[in-house]
């Protein structure tokens, strides 16, 4: 990041690259920077593709909540016309994933919403708990004889991937597969040698949901899975391509955010001993500490997109008619406006309502998964594994290229 000041104006210039190693290693110096010098601001890809960042906690809470906004992308023309492709929107069957509720407004949203709204509520969540508890003991129990394992392969990618994977009726022998699939379509996608690979990626997912709807029709069995195709079927409330792109973002997204916020909220915990001894003595602060995971390095570092359907001002920047808005959560998480001592890790801060689900509308749905899957995982871990501690220097530890996920590639800890 760099900070210029105009010669014309005397304003200060920002200019942010979030593919620098340097930012996705540590962006927080760069979201402090902004905060304070450029609250809202347009970087430009490489393509000329434009994106305004929204750092600050306040306004990021008002454009979730701005009507003025839509999810749909090509609903809101800029004055200019089209606005720049981007490399993914040449990928074909890109278009049969992306009909889900995340790139929805109301009445589409709600319809979709409403169809697998059951299955995540906190009280049909909590009846999982004892197969959440048994796949992490089964999974510590793999590694507890080693003395070592990397967290993020052994342990926070196969939890939560199993766990929805189960609910979803996705055979186990493919799990890896499609672990493969997710971190190409959320890892650097944006990028034009990157696009084979994505393509791949993408078409691989198509044809194998494909083929499990195909044998759910034949078959059905007690899964998500099945009963949404039976909905499908039904041919009243969900196409076949809303089908698709449902059950492809249940995947990502029911195991994505977990994994890092296990992967992100472990390493946090092991840079400071001090609460993780805390944690420790006092179980009974597990979810409290979860919270403060989700904040302190949240999984997801910024909301998916968003588009203008006016002009919108926010302070003395106005954000065009049809460009990108991109609100970032790991920035208003620690907004020094809205949060005490916010690069503190602590937990047992109280006043913590951070924004790593979002709000309103498009509040995460499985919220209450990720919040029971986190914490089961590091209340186990820490009470099977009482003596786990880095096996790498933190400077060696590298993140995954995503403008969207922030996640570790790595975690290799001892006990």
């Amino acid at each position: 990041m760099s900070i210029q000041q105009c010669p014309v104006t005397g304003k200060k210039q920002v200019s942010v690259d979030l593919f620098d190693p340097a930012f996705v290693s540590n962006p927080y110096p760069v979201y402090a920077s902004l905060r304070k010098d450029a609250p809202v601001h347009r970087i430009t890809l490489e393509n000329g593709y434009p994106i305004w960042l929204v750092t600050r906690y306040d306004d990021v809470m008002a454009i979730l909540k701005d009507n003025r906004i839509t999810k749909v992308p090509g609903k809101a023309q800029t004055s200019e016309g089209e606005l720049p492709a981007l490399p993914f929107d040449n990928i074909d069957a890109m278009s049969m994933l992306s009909k889900h509720m995340l790139m929805m407004d109301p009445p589409d949203h709600t319809r979709i919403r409403t169809l697998v709204h059951k299955a995540f509520t906190p009280r049909h969540t909590e009846q999982l708990r004892p197969r959440i508890q048994q796949i992490a003991d089964e999974l510590i129990d793999k590694v507890a004889a080693n003395g070592k394992m990397d967290l993020i392969d052994d342990f926070a990618f196969p939890l939560p991937f199993t766990v929805i994977a189960e609910l979803l009726g996705i055979p186990a022998d493919d799990h890896e597969m499609f672990r493969k699939w997710s971190n190409l379509l959320t890892d650097g996608y944006t990028t034009e040698e990157n696009l084979p690979l994505v393509q791949e990626a993408t078409h691989g997912f198509v044809d194998y949901l494909q083929g499990i709807f195909s044998l759910r029709r034949k078959h059905p069995g007690n899964d998500l899975i099945s009963s949404l195709v039976a909905v499908e079927e039904a041919g009243d409330r969900l196409s076949e391509q809303e089908l698709l792109s449902m059950v492809f973002l249940l995947l990502l997204a029911g195991h994505e955010t977990t994994v890092n916020l296990i992967g992100n909220g472990m390493l946090a915990l092991l840079q400071h001993p001090e609460q993780l001894a805390l944690l420790q003595r006092t179980p009974a602060l597990i979810e409290d500490a979860v919270e403060e995971m989700l904040r302190y390095d949240a999984s997801v570092a910024t909301s998916t997109v968003r588009f203008a359907l006016e002009d919108i001002p926010i302070g003395d920047v106005i954000i065009p008619k049809g460009e990108e808005v991109l609100l970032m959560t790991g920035s208003a998480n620690r907004d020094e406006n809205r949060f005490s001592q916010p690069d503190t890790f602590d937990i047992t801060r109280t006043d913590n309502r951070h924004i790593s689900f979002g709000h309103g509308i498009h509040f995460c749905l499985g919220a209450p998964l990720a919040r029971l899957e986190g914490a089961i995982a590091v209340g186990t871990l820490l009470r099977r594994l009482p003596a786990i501690r880095l096996a790498a220097p933190p400077e060696s530890l590298t993140h995954r290229p995503s403008m969207l996920v922030r996640g570790l590639h790595h975690l290799p800890v001892v006990f």
